[in-house]
């Protein structure tokens, strides 16, 4: 895998590049945005039996989930010794604890008899199994078995609960099932160079929101690693979005999309004026009169970007461009977690639902900067499978958007069950960061 500089990456779309566009910006945008790294990988044909079968679940609960650096919680939501959560993937169960040595995390399981030591998250000074009450210390460590005379078998300093490695970045604590992987930082590679600006550590929960998806975690995952569907599932927004001008990155195991807002699709057949681009921008309600009407001397850009411009430059300390405040910027970091820029509030994490391939927990962060004592984190808000998006009132506007993305999830992973072809194919280019994301995918299953 690498890049290659000779990729014509202007050739993608008819519309002006993004790095033409934030040239003209009124604000300039930070270097991180003028980086520029497309990736040349051959056109990409994936089964579509690892959308659908049992078999290539299983061989992501056996060669992926257990190898490799997830997001489990952030750190600001286990602030004291004993608060602990319990992040679930698949089959696997692992307990992330705040000890005072730190953040550890173990396998939820008791050593004797299986029992789940942790149902609900919360807060314990040690782990008393509630089947028969063998116990361990919050670092892991033996503490008690009850009749310790009856096995004699059992050493005690070889009895300590499994566990798995914890990094952190960002206020973001990851977990490792193997011991012998590489540490965070080597697999995270740029990306804390890329967040420095964004100090995602100093934001917090302002929403959390869970839903049950009828699809399986890749299906609902690839649906927001791209702008290709704004123009079919989103019209609404093509006045003000430029979805085909979108850029794409990758590096190591992370990708990049960065949509351009402020500036019309190369889709539409007329040239919106800027009302129109900013109303379709401002008011993703999709109905009722404009909000703001913009001034005749700006541009729907950098109006949006002015509206929010002072709070934001408070609370960072600089002046925010106008890129940052306008721009969709949305990273992948292998396999399921997707930050966006802080300005954007927005991070995602997609994973299996319980056990069943078909199934999976999409989840919305709002992550957003504050000044003064920490707000507490929102707590999860779950939604089942058949409530909407907009139950979740805390998700504002974006609640109605997700909606039009639920509507075809589902009837993506039917059609697949259903399909006649062998294969599902990718786009060389705007769908970049699924190409990679495959590419990198197919390395872990193969092993």
């Amino acid at each position: 895998m690498g890049t290659d500089d000779s990729l014509e990456i202007t050739a993608h779309s008819s519309g002006i590049s993004y790095q033409d566009l934030i040239a003209s910006d009124r604000v300039p945008a930070p270097d991180v945005l003028k980086l520029v790294n497309p990736i040349n990988l051959p056109t990409t044909k994936v089964p579509v039996s690892q959308f659908t079968t049992r078999e290539f679940y299983d061989l992501e609960m056996t060669r992926l989930w257990p190898k490799v650096w997830q997001m489990a919680c952030r750190e600001e939501e286990i602030p004291r010794v004993g608060d602990h959560i319990i992040y679930e993937i698949g089959k696997f169960s692992i307990i992330v604890i705040r000890t005072e040595a730190g953040i550890k995390a173990h396998h939820n399981a008791c050593l004797h008899r299986g029992r789940r030591l942790r149902d609900r998250d919360g807060r314990v000074l040690q782990f008393t199994c509630p089947f028969h009450g063998f116990t361990w210390n919050i670092d892991g460590s033996l503490k008690h078995i009850p009749s310790r005379w009856d096995f004699p078998d059992i050493k005690d300093d070889e009895f300590g609960l499994p566990s798995a490695q914890v990094g952190t970045w960002g206020g973001w604590v990851f977990i490792n099932m193997d011991e012998d992987a590489a540490p965070l930082n080597d697999f995270l590679g740029v990306l804390p160079d890329h967040f420095k600006i964004w100090q995602p550590e100093n934001c917090y929960i302002q929403a959390h929101v869970a839903k049950i998806m009828a699809t399986n975690w890749k299906v609902v995952q690839e649906a927001f690693m791209e702008a290709f569907h704004v123009i079919m599932t989103h019209p609404q927004m093509l006045p003000g979005i430029g979805d085909e001008n979108s850029q794409y990155d990758v590096w190591g195991n992370i990708s990049r999309a960065v949509t351009p807002n402020g500036t019309p699709s190369p889709h539409l057949s007329f040239t919106p004026d800027e009302q129109a681009m900013f109303d379709a921008m401002s008011d993703r309600r999709m109905d009722g009169p404009p909000i703001v009407e913009i001034p005749a001397d700006m541009t729907a850009r950098a109006t949006s970007a002015s509206g929010s411009r002072q709070t934001a430059s408070d609370l960072t300390g600089r002046e925010v461009s106008d890129a940052e405040l306008v721009d969709s910027i949305y990273y992948t970091v292998f396999p399921n977690f997707h930050p966006w820029s802080p300005f954007n509030r927005i991070q995602y994490r997609f994973r299996p639902y319980q056990d069943d391939h078909r199934k999976s927990v999409m989840e919305v962060y709002f992550l957003a900067p504050f000044k003064g004592e920490r707000p507490p984190p929102a707590k999860t808000h779950w939604l089942t499978e058949q409530q909407d998006w907009t139950d979740a009132e805390e998700l504002g506007m974006l609640a109605r958007v997700f909606n039009q993305d639920s509507m075809n999830l589902p009837n993506v992973q039917i059609g697949l069950e259903a399909a006649q072809n062998k294969e599902v194919s990718f786009s060389r280019y705007q769908e970049t960061k699924i190409r990679h994301f495959h590419h990198l995918l197919n390395q872990y299953v193969s092993q």
